[in-house]
Formats: C-alpha cells, structure tokens, sequence
C-alpha cells in the first residue's frame, strides 16, 4: 500500500510539473507575426585581398592582390551619439516587419568603411599601360610596384554602403536553456542578403584631382547568423556575422566619366545593433 501510495504521489507531482512547464511556456509565449522592427548600431569588417582594374583614356591596368581593411572611428559620444555625427562611424540601420511567426523581410544599409592599406606601402603587381605623360607611363607585365600615394589613394569611406533587402529566420532558443522569464526571449537569427552597392568613393590617381562622389557602383550578396535578446516584449540587443560577396565594375574615380575602376572582394562582418518591436495590427 505504501508503494502503491509513493507511486501515486509521485504521477501528481509529475502531474503538477509538467503542468507548470506548460502554463511557463504559454504565459512566456509571444506573438512575433505582425510586428515591425527597427534597429541601429555599428560594424567591424574585413576584407579579402582583390584585383582593382583602373580604366581610362590613357591608361588600363590591373592591380593584383590589393590589401584593405575597414576604418574605426576612435569612440566618443559626440561621433557616436550627435545627431549630425552618428554616420561618421560604421553603422548599421534597418527596419523589418514579421510576415510569418519565424520570419522577416527587411531593408537596411550596411555602412562599412574600405581603405586600401597604405601604410606602410604595400607591394603588388601591375599588368596594362599607363600613357598618361607621367613618370608612371609603361607597359607593365606582372610588374612588381609600391602603392605609394604618390600613384595612388584609394578608399570607399563615406562609405561602402551595402543597401540590401534581408529575409531572415528567428527561432526561439528560450526553452532549451530553461529561461521561462515571459520578459525575456533568446532567439537565433539566420538569413540571406541581396543589394547593391552604393559607396562614396575617395580616389586620386597619379595625383590628379581628388575625386569623391556617390555612386551606384554594383551589386552584392550576403548571409548571416546571430542572436537576439529581446527584454520587455519590445526591445532587443543582437550581434550578428556577416559574410558576403560584393561586386562592383563601376566605380567613378575622376570627374570624368571615362575614368572608371573596377574590383570583386567578400567581406566578413561583425554588428551590434540595438532596436525595437512594436505591434502594427491591433493584438495584444
């Protein structure tokens, strides 16, 4: 009898457990369908090394395997924070909306920063002719040339502005790790990128006239993974990596539209970006 009665009580405790993990998880539950999101933040990002073709009326060549990184503006609350200052570092914005539970459609810029890397000066190689009346003039055939400034500065800061349309997946990691706080939700995010490239690219040439305009300069692809932590049903803090291909085989780099360059590189990128949900249909 004493067995029968242990036996008993415990499939009522069972009972009550599992109820209560139950009702957490119902009460922890949230609605995501419907939902708008926005969020801003900020970048590091690097670069694979890549050939940048120059074209214009006196010269066409290639230069092969060009080294570049991404440029850090030193922290501080003016830069980062100042409404007229917040575009100086490399940002990052974009508003989405949940079509589906899981799902997200949204638009955004990745706002990274390229500089060809020209301290010290690295050393390349050269193929084309440049006749342009100047100590540069050669045919050049697998030549090896030091990227002074004097031949070149070359730089996509203001910035390589990645504009892209993102679909992405958001799933619950919650339940998994036993957080049933119903204010707090951990969710990984996976997704795919599509866009184009619209940078203000700064560029002199053989010193000629520092050019630097923005430009539709080509086209990119991207996919990412990260995590979301979402507190008080509405705001978020997540960390994202990026990694992607960009192309770009119209990069204006003198007043004159002959003058033109071109290069392909992937990049892999890092976010903190901190934002916001909010209801768009009338749901509680």
């Amino acid at each position: 009898m004493l067995s029968q009665n242990k036996q008993q009580i415990s499939l009522i405790l069972c009972f009550f457990l599992a109820s209560g993990i139950v009702f957490a998880q119902q009460k922890k539950k949230q609605t995501n369908k419907g939902k708008m999101f926005v969020y801003w933040g900020w970048n590091r990002a690097n670069y694979s090394d890549s050939d940048i073709h120059f074209k214009g009326e006196n010269y066409d060549f290639t230069l092969s395997n060009v080294k570049a990184k991404d440029k850090v503006t030193r922290f501080s609350f003016y830069d980062y924070f100042h409404p007229t200052r917040i575009t100086i570092p490399q940002t990052n914005v974009r508003v989405g909306y949940f079509f589906h539970e899981n799902y997200t459609i949204s638009i955004g810029v990745d706002h990274m920063k390229y500089v060809m890397t020209s301290y010290p000066y690295q050393r390349v190689k050269i193929n084309g002719v440049i006749n342009t009346g100047g100590k540069f003039d050669n045919n050049y055939n697998n030549d090896d040339l030091i990227l002074s400034n004097e031949f070149l500065l070359f730089e996509h800061t203001d910035g390589l502005n990645y504009v892209n349309v993102e679909l992405k997946r958001f799933d619950d990691l919650s339940y998994l790790i036993g957080l049933n706080d119903p204010y707090v939700s951990i969710n990984l995010t996976e997704g795919f990128g599509v866009g184009f490239l619209y940078p203000k690219t700064n560029a002199t040439l053989f010193e000629n006239e520092r050019y630097d305009d923005f430009n539709v300069a080509g086209w990119g692809v991207s996919a990412s993974i990260g995590l979301n932590i979402t507190f008080l049903k509405h705001f978020f803090v997540q960390s994202d990596f990026k990694y992607g291909f960009i192309n770009m085989p119209n990069i204006r780099t003198t007043k004159d539209k002959v003058d033109s360059a071109s290069q392909k590189f992937t990049f892999f990128e890092r976010t903190l970006v901190f934002g916001a949900r909010f209801n768009i249909l009338n749901k509680k």
